[in-house]
C-alpha cells in the first residue's frame, strides 16, 4: 500500500490539505480539475446569482455528471475490447485451422508427389521392358 501523502491545495482562492495514498501530484490534478471547473460556471451570470450552497450543489452536479460520463464511456471501451478480444480469439482458431489443414494438405502432397514418382518410374520401367520387348519380337521376325 503507498505511503500516505499530505497535500497543500488550492481550490476555489482557499488552501485545504489534501490527504490521501495517491501521490501529490494526482491530488494537485484533483484540485486543478475542480478550480477548472470553478471557473468554466465563474463565467456563466445564472450560476455566479445563486447561493453559494446552491453553486456547491450545480458544482457536484456537475462533477457528477462527467464521472458517470466517464463510466459509461470505460463500459463501453471495455465492451469494444471485450469483443476485440473475442474477434482476436476467433482469428487465432481460424488460423490454427488453417495451419492445421495446411499440414495435412502438405502430407497428402506429398504422398501425391511419392505416388507420381513411384507410377513415373513404372511407367519408365514398363516403357523399357515394352520397347526391349519390342525388339525381340523384331529380331525374331527378322531371323525368320
Amino acid at each position: 500500500m503507498a505511503e500516505k501523502t499530505n497535500t497543500e491545495v488550492l481550490i476555489g482562492g482557499k488552501v485545504f490539505t489534501l490527504s490521501g495514498n495517491e501521490s501529490e501530484d494526482y491530488l494537485q490534478r484533483i484540485a486543478a480539475y475542480i478550480n477548472g471547473k470553478y471557473s468554466e460556471y465563474s463565467k456563466v451570470d445564472s450560476f455566479r446569482r445563486q447561493p453559494v450552497d446552491m453553486q456547491n450543489i450545480l458544482m457536484q452536479l456537475n462533477i457528477a455528471d462527467d464521472y458517470f460520463k466517464a463510466r459509461t464511456q470505460v463500459e463501453i471501451l471495455q465492451e469494444e475490447v471485450d469483443n476485440k478480444d473475442r474477434e482476436l480469439y476467433d482469428v487465432r482458431h481460424e488460423l490454427v485451422t488453417a495451419q492445421i489443414k495446411l499440414q495435412s494438405m502438405e502430407k497428402t502432397l506429398r504422398e501425391l508427389q511419392d505416388e507420381n514418382n513411384e507410377n513415373q518410374k513404372r511407367i519408365v520401367k514398363l516403357e523399357t521392358r515394352l520397347s526391349s520387348e519390342g525388339r525381340e519380337e523384331g529380331k525374331g521376325k527378322r531371323n525368320n
